[in-house]
């Protein structure tokens, strides 16, 4: 690796990670590990040759340039060995020649423009944001024709479904989730016939099988885990970011704080009523936001329509949120309208009003009709991005942490009956894309900024 002027791995996975020969190497399993600058510190292992080269992949590239990302951070490594940046092209240039690029591959059929492409170093940051095809199409590109030995390394977070789960599966603990500490940077070895990896041991166990491969055929793997507990130097700079993945909702901490492979959004998981104390008023004195989920299915057109909920959260000045109504209801579209005049009259005109806007035209329609037909109000109409899992996380690490109070009514039960069966086949959602979408406006970027006083 060039001199970096005392920058140098972490001991540790880090180190480890940065020392192995593997032709194909994963780094991570958790979140703050060092995974972006161990990928970075990587690159500059050869940069001294004229002829190396070098590229950095991220799923897209508005992730390259995000404050503190991948061309932020690479601004003080490499400028430290003489590297020249050219943002415009998202590349670096050394003295000696040799250059280092960021790239993305946002569309699947995005990898053919590396058609003929020869590059000795291919990094994938957040290989798990990367699919199956775009991974071994880029694996194909990795060759080299300056002395170098082609290699590929990657970062990841944990993700059950992701085709980097069957990669690295021997070295994570099948009944738990977790990693293997003895396995952690031990060198498996495999070959890809089709769709299927075949491992072994050692390299001999698959040559003796199939008696058509050569030993080039043969690729070294090794999988290295690491997380935040790692990263001293992110500790001692940020000892908040701890506390900001403790807070995480329970999935999310289980994958990002301690590395589960095998956690999975289950029923109860994301929200519990336990999680919920009971009140009998929220403050007067807050900001409040009524949530719309519309349906507009009457009973007679299915056996179980959704429902249109209407749910009304406040948030005070401590930051305590409170459900303070949901109005659950089934009806055709006139009374839908009709029902959302009648409650935005009730509330007043200090509550904002949140509308979902759904694809196409007709959404945008259906939002602007809704948003005219609502006049006088503070109401705001946006399209809900995400699954439904992703919009609820905010909400379920609020309500783990406690800070999810709610209001006694005659709905509670049927609301945290639907809360605890979320996500669950089969099961009505509309309440929790009614707290979602309540909870994101309240601390999204059109949340209003006053507190206001019933």
């Amino acid at each position: 690796m060039a001199e970096t002027s005392g920058i140098k791995p972490q001991p540790g996975p880090q180190e480890v990670f940065l020392a192995s020969p593997a032709d194909l190497a994963i780094y991570g399993g958790a979140a703050g590990g060092g995974k972006s600058f161990a990928l970075l510190l990587e690159a500059t292992r050869h940069i001294n040759n004229p002829k190396f080269g070098a590229v950095i992949f991220r799923r897209n590239s508005t992730d390259i340039l995000k404050e503190g990302a991948l061309w932020d951070e690479s601004q003080p490594l490499y400028g430290a060995v003489g590297g020249v940046p050219r943002e415009g092209k998202l590349d670096w240039s050394f003295p000696s020649g040799a250059a280092i690029s960021f790239s993305h591959l946002e569309h699947e059929n995005t990898v053919y423009a590396w058609q003929g492409s020869q590059i000795p170093l291919i990094a994938f940051d957040e290989l798990t944001h990367f699919t199956k095809k775009q991974f071994w199409y880029m694996f194909s590109r990795n060759r080299s024709t300056c002395g170098i030995r082609p290699y590929v390394r990657a970062s990841c977070n944990p993700d059950p479904d992701s085709f980097v789960a069957g990669l690295v599966a021997w070295y994570i603990d099948p009944e738990t989730g977790y990693a293997l500490p003895e396995r952690s940077g031990v060198i498996r070895y495999f070959v890809r016939q089709g769709e299927d990896i075949i491992w072994a041991d050692h390299p001999q166990e698959l040559l003796d099988r199939y008696t058509d491969l050569t030993r080039h055929d043969v690729k070294s793997f090794t999988f290295v885990a690491s997380s935040v507990f790692d990263n001293q130097i992110l500790l001692d700079k940020d000892p908040g970011y701890l506390g900001n993945l403790k807070a995480q909702d329970v999935v999310n901490k289980e994958r990002l704080l301690r590395g589960n492979w095998k956690i999975r959004p289950a029923a109860g998981l994301l929200f519990n009523r336990s999680n919920f104390p009971l009140v009998d008023a929220a403050p007067a004195e807050a900001r409040r936001v009524r949530s719309w989920d519309l349906a507009a299915t009457t009973t007679e057109e299915g056996v179980d329509p959704d429902w249109t909920v209407g749910l009304r959260l406040s948030r005070d000045a401590h930051g305590t949120f409170y459900v303070e109504h949901v109005e659950r209801f089934r009806g055709d579209p006139n009374t839908v309208e009709s029902k959302i005049m009648n409650i935005a009259a009730n509330d007043g005109r200090g509550v904002h009003i949140h509308l979902p806007q759904d694809p196409g035209q007709a959404g945008k329609s259906q939002a602007k009709y809704l948003i005219n037909k609502l006049a006088g109000y503070n109401v705001t109409a946006e399209r809900e991005t995400g699954d439904k899992v992703t919009r609820a996380s905010p909400a379920s690490a609020q309500a783990g942490a406690g800070n999810i109070r709610v209001v006694r009514g005659a709905w509670n039960e049927a609301f945290f009956t639907e809360l605890e069966s979320f996500p669950s086949p089969n099961t009505h959602d509309d309440q929790v894309d009614g707290l979602s979408g309540a909870f994101n406006a309240l601390i999204g970027p059109n949340a209003q900024p006053n507190i206001r006083s019933l």
